[in-house]
């Protein structure tokens, strides 16, 4: 590897973590809603050189977390209802598509497989969220990794990490707990049968119902924060 291609691969890697560095920081709510993203002051915070902020903050803008305006430059889109409500009703798409193609060519092992990570799951029962979401990441992965459309894969697992992140920020309802394992339930008879339309319904809803989940508890948050003392 001649010098020119070292350096495109050390600026690629710096930009990247520069990325992902400020993504997490605006989920998680260390930047705040509407602050000013200073490339200067970016930079700094993450010790990075200024060109890898610059291609951060524009790829941020792409998928909706930064926003710029005239004159004021560069600010953190507020993660709201809205912006929560947008990538579900994406993932509602692009998860049923990713699991009616699994459906066409799951085997026996496959079906094995989603049964013991599923009988994990139950038997943990939410007592450790860390781990319940390491389990159900396990076992949306069985349905999607081996999927030939890699665009759609990856823009599932980004969303998964922005939701994800958002929602260790509110509890989990008995009810949802319940749906979750019920829906995971239903997923796998609808594999087992080959049912790819059954399937794809199954995992929409899902999806729904976890983006609905969120943004009401993001409403039940508001208001009592809103509330008088």
């Amino acid at each position: 590897m001649d010098d020119r291609m070292r350096g495109d691969t050390v600026a690629d890697l710096e930009s990247s973590g520069v990325y992902e560095l400020i993504r997490q920081d605006i989920v998680e709510g260390r930047l705040d809603a509407n602050e000013r993203l200073k490339i200067g002051a970016l930079a700094a915070r993450y010790g990075s050189s200024t060109n890898p902020v610059r291609e951060a903050l524009q790829q941020l803008r792409g998928e909706g977390f930064v926003v710029f305006s005239h004159n004021r430059g560069a600010r953190v889109r507020p993660i709201d209802e809205a912006f929560v409500r947008n990538i579900y009703e994406v993932e509602m798409l692009i998860e049923p598509y990713l699991t009616s193609w699994f459906v066409g060519l799951a085997a026996a092992a496959d079906i094995a497989r989603l049964e013991r990570i599923q009988a994990a799951i139950e038997h943990l029962d939410f007592a450790d969220l860390a781990q319940n979401t390491q389990l159900d990441t396990q076992f949306h992965r069985v349905l999607y990794d081996r999927h030939y459309n890699r665009h759609a894969v990856d823009l599932w697992w980004k969303h998964r990490e922005i939701l994800g992140a958002i929602s260790r920020r509110f509890p989990l309802s008995l009810q949802r707990r319940a749906a979750v394992l019920r829906e995971h339930r239903m997923l796998i008879e609808c594999v087992r049968a080959q049912d790819a339309e059954g399937a794809a319904r199954t995992v929409a809803a899902h999806v729904e119902g976890s983006g609905r989940h969120m943004i009401e508890q993001m409403r039940a948050t508001a208001a009592l924060s809103a509330s008088p003392a």
